[in-house]
């Protein structure tokens, strides 16, 4: 189970990551401000999942999740692995969290109704045939419920398996 924590904001830089000798371009540095002129910088690498395989440039509106419980350096302004990277887009929302059994998410807020026709995948794109219970989801979905927690059914569902 990860801690998934995010920040939302626009993208005011993109650059090659220079550090731990990573000078290849394979690692990126977004420089991620938000809408009160809080900055976070996150470190985007080849195992960074981006929702819709989205390809981000500056000035684009996203969120990152990292994970919350993984050490981090003291820094300002903060300076975090991003896990996924999401571009904002009007005709979708999107979840990224560890949903329990009952398909919840852990912060009570939204509760899954998989149809027979949600697409259910893995990160390279593989269909996911396993129980979704107890994993780490990234949710994509259109309209919820008002109840608590929301309810509804995903457009489709990226399962984030842990690796070997």
């Amino acid at each position: 189970m990860t801690n998934f924590y995010s920040f939302h904001g626009t993208v005011t830089m993109i650059s090659d990551f220079q550090g731990n000798g990573r000078a290849d371009g394979c690692f990126k540095f977004f420089t991620v401000e938000n809408d009160t002129g809080s900055i976070v910088n996150f470190v985007v690498s080849p195992t960074t999942y981006f929702v819709d395989h989205a390809m981000v440039s500056v000035g684009d509106r996203v969120t990152g999740y990292y994970d919350g419980d993984a050490p981090a350096i003291l820094i300002y302004p903060p300076q975090f692995p991003a896990l996924v990277m999401v571009k904002e887009n009007q005709n979708q929302n999107v979840k990224v969290s560890f949903f329990n059994n009952q398909l919840v998410s852990s912060d009570g807020q939204l509760q899954l109704n998989i149809s027979q026709f949600t697409p259910l995948v893995l990160t390279n794109g593989q269909a996911f045939t396993g129980d979704l219970g107890n994993r780490d989801l990234i949710v994509v979905y259109g309209p919820t419920t008002k109840s608590i927690p929301a309810q509804a059914t995903p457009y489709w569902v990226i399962v984030l398996c842990k690796s070997l």
